[in-house]
């Protein structure tokens, strides 16, 4: 972790657990009328309005696991750790209100690491309107692990599952992929060149998008609201955290369907296709098994295909088949190859 040395560092200890709390959590507004009590007592207190279903999706990032603080800044990922849980809860087709927070730190972090860490979050929280109304503080043996959970609401009808996709229903992708998993090669590349020569600068001019997927991405509260104005309700609907190729599949499985993905239609960034030349790397592959793109991928009716078709947040990059027909990339060269999912997994074996 790079950090100035003439910073001023207060233990942890300093402070204790309460008061470390109370700390952190300082200045924090509360915004939603469901949010009946915050921070402050033995629970949080929420009162769902009438007519509204909760959705409520937890996400535990585990230092040398899911991040490296070697080129991670703790703001940054203060930000990130809330997107990876709101991205789960608009992959609901619902709109998030509330999150808690909890983290395990070892005492290398002195409070002033842990402020930076919290300054993401709260900014994370105003950006994306939710209430931190939240959570715990212990130590940790084996560095830094946040835990956050994020609690969404919906009308009932609105609400979208992975199991509702049917066949001749399009495959439809908000945004482009690749991006983040080639940020992280860049900046993995970075850190060794590091490693090697100190006082070499980082070169990563030409990279500012994919870093930045990587570093600082952004979950799409955009687009259950989209979808709204569009009048269209997706039939299945899952969000792009292990690479397309596992999301899809576990659409199929969940809905009991097959589907062809076209590989011409898979949106790509041209810094992806530039960057994947230079890496010697597929960007097909890159999309499929990439992960950490954090955009929505959903299934509608065909008839609603007008009203997605014009939009520029919205590709259309297959259709549904029949179960028995099973799951299938479509290539370029018009070959059909069977879908396999080789996304991020945290639980293999190395």
């Amino acid at each position: 972790m790079l950090e100035d040395k003439n910073k001023a560092r207060t233990p942890i200890s300093e402070l204790g657990e309460f008061g470390l709390i109370d700390h952190l959590t300082q200045n924090i507004e509360i915004k939603h009328t469901s949010t009946v009590k915050g921070i402050g007592d033995d629970a949080a207190v929420i009162a769902p309005e009438k007519g509204m279903q909760q959705v409520v999706t937890t996400d535990l990032l585990v230092e040398g696991v899911h991040f490296d603080l070697g080129y991670m800044p703790l703001k940054h990922l203060g930000y990130k750790s809330v997107m990876v849980n709101l991205s789960d809860v608009y992959a609901m087709n619902a709109t998030a209100k509330q999150i808690t927070v909890s983290l395990a730190v070892s005492n290398r972090f002195p409070v002033e690491a842990l402020e930076e860490l919290y300054d993401g979050i709260k900014t994370a929280a105003r950006i994306y309107d939710v209430d931190v109304i939240g959570g715990d503080t212990t130590s940790s043996t084996a560095g830094l692990v946040i835990s956050i959970t994020a609690i969404g609401e919906a009308a009932k009808d609105k609400i979208v599952y992975r199991n509702g996709a049917q066949e001749n229903d399009l495959l439809v992708v908000t945004g482009d992929l690749g991006a983040a998993y080639l940020g992280l090669q860049v900046l993995e590349r970075e850190k060794q060149v590091f490693q090697t020569n100190p006082n070499a600068q980082p070169e990563l001019d030409s990279y500012t998008y994919l870093v930045e997927r990587q570093l600082k991405p952004e979950a799409r509260k955009d687009i259950p609201k989209l979808l709204e104005d569009l009048e269209v309700v997706p039939t299945a609907m899952i969000d792009i955290s292990d690479g397309l190729s596992s999301e899809i599949i576990h659409i199929c499985k969940q809905s009991k369907v097959g589907c062809n993905l076209y590989e011409d239609k898979i949106p790509l960034d041209p810094q992806v296709i530039s960057t994947c030349e230079e890496f010697q790397l597929d960007s097909t592959t890159i999309a499929l098994s990439g992960g950490e793109d954090y955009e929505l991928l959903f299934t509608v009716k065909m008839e609603d295909f007008p009203k997605i078709k014009a939009n520029p947040n919205l590709t259309v990059i297959g259709h549904i088949t029949q179960e028995k027909e099973g799951m299938h990339l479509i290539t370029r060269a018009d070959t059909k190859i069977p879908l396999v999912a080789r996304g991020w997994n945290a639980l293999k074996e190395e």
